[in-house]
């Protein structure tokens, strides 16, 4: 009998957009705009509609045909679709395309990397909400101008690696995707016009400094049972800490207490090794 292997990633992002309804009523997991909110959970929910409505402000005039590559759990196809845009979504876990299927029932589902994704027809307008970074450099925007009508649109919401990334050899560098400079050379040596580019990288950031609020918290819990265990029953603790230690390596360890118990992953950090751009590119 075959063994099935254990899909953390699936259950993880069963948790976070779990979390995300609990939290929001919605299954958004990317960043929000903090520009006049307080950075705290409570506001998660308007941070991110403000995101989606400046995103949604450089859609072309419709109704628009929209390829929606790497489309999360299809909230935001949802918001299309109710403005009357045609949309497809393109997205390679088969949880996420679960979960595209329930929110976004209209739209059609290629459950696929968008490399190996064949959507049939052109589309008047591709769409990257942070799902660029993901992405070969030399399979996104040429396999977009391929996909798109005469004129038609790309836009991108993401991260890039700003010129000033350093990274670190003991912590894991927040925010990701690919380094801006090499993005500019490869863009232009492409077909597209820049019709728009938003530099928002202090407006999301707060972003992070939420995130890591929560995982302090329940750093603060387990910390809080690891003192109870110790002086109740210190011989349990010293198994548990075995184990740990006989499944993760030092740096693992090390790293996981940075995520829980302290304040390393913040939002000066990330604007120091990231750019984040909204960009609405035009096909020539």
């Amino acid at each position: 009998m075959k063994r099935t292997k254990f899909d953390s990633r699936s259950v993880g992002l069963d948790i976070g957009l779990s979390f995300s309804r609990w939290l929001t009523g919605k299954e958004n997991l990317h960043y929000g705009l903090w520009d006049g909110l307080d950075v705290c959970a409570g506001n998660v929910g308007p941070a991110q509609e403000a995101y989606t409505a400046k995103l949604f402000d450089l859609l072309p005039e419709g109704p628009l045909r929209i390829l929606d590559i790497g489309g999360g759990a299809g909230e935001t196809a949802k918001k299309l679709v109710a403005l009357g845009h045609d949309v497809e979504i393109v997205v390679p876990s088969a949880f996420l395309a679960e979960r595209c299927r329930a929110n976004a029932p209209e739209a059609v589902v290629h459950e696929a990397t968008f490399q190996d994704a064949k959507p049939e027809g052109l589309f008047d307008l591709c769409l990257f909400s942070e799902s660029y970074q993901y992405i070969p450099l030399q399979d996104g925007l040429p396999r977009c101008i391929d996909l798109l009508k005469p004129g038609g649109h790309i836009l991108i919401a993401d991260c890039f690696r700003s010129e000033g990334f350093s990274p670190d050899k003991v912590q894991a560098t927040v925010g990701g995707g690919h380094p801006i400079a090499t993005f500019r050379e490869f863009l232009g040596n492409l077909p597209l016009k820049i019709l728009h580019e938003d530099d928002i990288t202090h407006s999301v950031a707060p972003s992070i400094d939420v995130e890591q609020g929560l995982f302090n918290v329940v750093g603060y819990g387990l910390t809080r049972a690891d003192q109870q265990m110790q002086a109740q029953k210190p011989k349990t603790r010293g198994l548990v800490h075995w184990v740990l230690r006989r499944i993760l390596s030092d740096r693992k360890r090390a790293r996981l207490d940075q995520r829980l118990n302290q304040q390393t992953r913040n939002a000066a950090h990330f604007t120091a090794n990231n750019i984040y751009l909204m960009m609405k590119l035009q096909k020539a």
